[in-house]
């Protein structure tokens, strides 16, 4: 792609990647480097839910510091309302950073900043990490048992599973009869950049309290096969 067109940058989510669950291995991301390097490219480096993985590979911005903007925050890890992000940047892009997060959001709250900095100094950060990666292992098993025997791709650290569809199959009209249940999916069309869109559902595991979670997955795997059999 870079030597058909002119690509200035690259967006990678290395570390699971929403909504596949993928986590590349240090060869691939010292692979991603080395290409970036060579055809001078910017590298954004999406780590949103990296915190949630027990033992991450080193970040990308660890192969190519020179060249790679890394975001990470606190609402995916810790809490959705901790509306709180991170930017680490070579300086050479720091002011246009500055400026594009002077121009859309200004600044945080005072009081959530200096929560979030407390937090982080006596451990409470830590700990809370430690609890969601518990509860996200619980979710994916319980996923794992219920949706047995369908394609689901997914990461045992994540609170999200994505589930391909056959062939006959249309995620849009999924979506909507398990709307009629009370039941939200998304289909693939948010995550797409191109043309094609697959047939497939991303299901949030955290969005639920523990003990509905079963019951809403049989829902989900009962629509499915359903939609494949009707």
């Amino acid at each position: 792609m870079c030597q058909q067109r002119r690509v200035r940058a690259v967006y990678t989510m290395p570390t699971l990647h929403n909504p596949l669950g993928w986590v590349l291995n240090t060869g691939q991301r010292q692979a991603l480097a080395d290409l970036a390097r060579q055809h001078d490219l910017l590298i954004i480096e999406d780590a949103a839910y990296a915190r949630l993985v027990s033992r991450p590979p080193p970040p990308v911005v660890s192969y190519a510091p020179e060249r790679t903007v890394y975001v990470t925050g606190f609402s995916k890890n810790i809490a959705t309302g901790l509306r709180v992000g991170v930017v680490i940047s070579p300086p050479r892009y720091r002011p246009e950073i500055e400026r594009a997060i002077r121009a859309t959001t200004w600044n945080t709250p005072t009081l959530i900043s200096s929560l979030i900095c407390a937090w982080i100094e006596d451990g409470t950060v830590a700990r809370f990490e430690t609890q969601k990666r518990q509860d996200a292992r619980q979710r994916q098993q319980v996923a794992r048992e219920v949706l047995c025997g369908l394609p689901v791709v997914s990461h045992p650290d994540s609170y999200f599973v994505w589930l391909p569809l056959g062939e006959e199959s249309r995620a849009d009209r999924l979506a909507n009869a398990l709307m009629e249940r009370r039941i939200s999916v998304s289909t693939a069309e948010p995550f797409c950049v191109s043309a094609t869109i697959p047939q497939a559902l991303r299901i949030a595991l955290g969005s639920v309290p523990f003990d509905s979670l079963r019951p809403a997955l049989l829902s989900v795997r009962d629509a499915v096969e359903y939609e494949q059999y009707r």
